[in-house]
């Protein structure tokens, strides 16, 4: 046992928000615990990970052993088992880094210790589950939450419960992203199936923004210190061949690195009145300045230790919903990136589609001259399409099952389409006041006139427009 303690300042924190203490690994070694002891305050909160020898430093390949964040004060890893959020396997002999988070550093600075035991006992050296690949033969609409977290990060729940209430809910399939840790796979890779595909999931996270990688089985370098790593990030995760998507970019946690070559962003995350205005304003701005990004949307939700019923704040609330040839991860991710698809207010929200001729959401026509658009569950709300300038009609939708062609005259870039409560806002209102029970509002919306905003209730991918 070897206990090590260091004193860690905000300049520390302003050099890299990083902080590494190596200790000895010798041979031989099947188990390693590590405890971490500081004053934890409001004003003073550190996060805990590991790296093993192969660490060559941002952005490594390899060495990656673990992350919790601010979740956790310990954790165990051994060749046959460990700590959620931590990987099991080889424990390589040589230096090792237990990797301190520098999140909140009060400004007197703050003392932190870190145990660290070893055993040598015999164990088992378990391998990593499998990836599968269950397929559902079967072209339709699909709906699934592309955001959730289990207690591999920092969630209470175990991942059986996420799988629990995504049955629940009624989802076709479910992207669980960890911050910055993928042993959540250790359930999910031999639990996905016909009935529930799960996709690959990771949320880089980082005190200037958060970031969603999908349909990558390796681990991404999260330690981003400087706002072009995004570029260093869409490199890691397109050389791997998966998607990128910038996560809620509203307050609290907006996106503030530079704007990578992105596939996908995240326009709404939990309930609409959370800010999700500003997230939809900043993916306008982008598709308008000639960017093509995917709409898509994720509850975010953090799995509590009890299978929670169906509610306005619970799992899939958006959902994001795809047309698929069949349901299976590659057909998810595939429509990620086309853009075929749009994000409801929940499993049961409104559907909308929209369609030039032939061409579907995420596809690109020569000319416009008209709209197909088809509703269901909508009855008295309103139907606004947008091109990269704003508003370019707006349509009363009259009755659940509800079609129309709608002319279009000088459209620019693309045009999208977004149902707004008329007839089901003060139902929606009423609803987001009894999630207060009388507390002032959350998500740092204080001054804030929620009650005047206007209320989404699903979003369309966007018709490009052009060559």
């Amino acid at each position: 046992m070897k206990t090590i303690t260091v004193y860690v300042t905000r300049a520390d924190q302003a050099r890299n928000p990083y902080f590494y203490i190596p200790f000895e690994v010798p041979a031989g070694t099947t188990r390693i615990d590590v405890t971490l002891t500081y004053p934890k305050a409001e004003d003073c909160i550190i996060d805990l990970g590991a790296f093993d020898p192969r660490d060559t430093g941002y952005p490594t390949k390899e060495g990656f052993r673990g992350w919790s964040g601010g979740a956790r004060d310990r954790f165990f890893l051994a060749t046959d088992d460990a700590t959620p959020g931590y990987v099991h396997g080889e424990i390589q002999p040589g230096t090792w880094n237990v990797i301190l988070g520098l999140y909140k550093v009060p400004e007197a600075g703050a003392d932190a210790s870190v145990t660290v035991r070893l055993d040598a006992s015999p164990r088992k050296l378990e391998p990593q589950p499998a990836r599968t690949f269950p397929v559902r033969r079967q072209a339709g609409w699909y709906r699934g939450d592309l955001h959730c977290h289990t207690f591999h990060s920092d969630a209470r729940g175990a991942p059986e419960l996420l799988h629990a209430a995504a049955k629940q809910a009624g989802l076709d399939f479910l992207a669980i992203a960890d911050h910055n840790t993928i042993t959540q796979r250790r359930y999910f890779h031999p639990q996905s199936s016909p009935d529930l595909v799960f996709v690959r999931g990771m949320e880089v996270t980082t005190a200037e923004g958060h970031a969603n990688v999908y349909g990558v089985d390796e681990w991404i370098d999260f330690r981003m210190t400087r706002p072009s790593d995004a570029h260093v990030l869409e490199k890691l995760v397109h050389e791997r061949g998966g998607l990128l998507s910038i996560n809620h970019d509203k307050p609290p946690i907006a996106w503030e690195y530079e704007m990578p070559k992105a596939d996908c962003q995240e326009v709404w995350q939990s309930t609409w009145l959370a800010w999700n205005w500003i997230a939809l304003e900043r993916y306008q701005e982008r598709l308008a300045s000639g960017m093509k990004l995917s709409a898509i949307g994720g509850s975010d939700f953090h799995q509590p230790d009890r299978l929670m019923p169906e509610g306005p704040l619970v799992l899939a609330r958006p959902t994001t919903v795809f047309w698929l040839p069949e349901l299976s991860e590659d057909a998810v991710l595939a429509a990620m990136k086309s853009g075929y698809g749009y994000v409801t207010e929940s499993p049961n929200g409104p559907h909308l589609e929209i369609r030039a001729g032939d061409v579907p959401m995420g596809g690109t026509t020569a000319s416009l001259a008209s709209l197909d658009v088809v509703v269901r569950g909508a009855a008295g709300d309103r139907l606004v399409l947008i091109d990269a300038i704003g508003e370019v009609a707006a349509v009363d939708i009259v009755g659940d099952e509800f079609s129309t062609e709608v002319a279009i005259e000088n459209a620019q870039k693309f045009i999208r389409a977004e149902i707004v409560a008329a007839a089901s806002r003060e139902r929606l209102l009423a609803e987001y006041a009894s999630l207060l029970e009388g507390r002032e509002l959350p998500w740092q919306l204080r001054n804030v006139d929620v009650a005047g905003q206007p209320i989404r209730r699903a979003l369309s991918n966007p018709i490009y427009i052009g060559s």
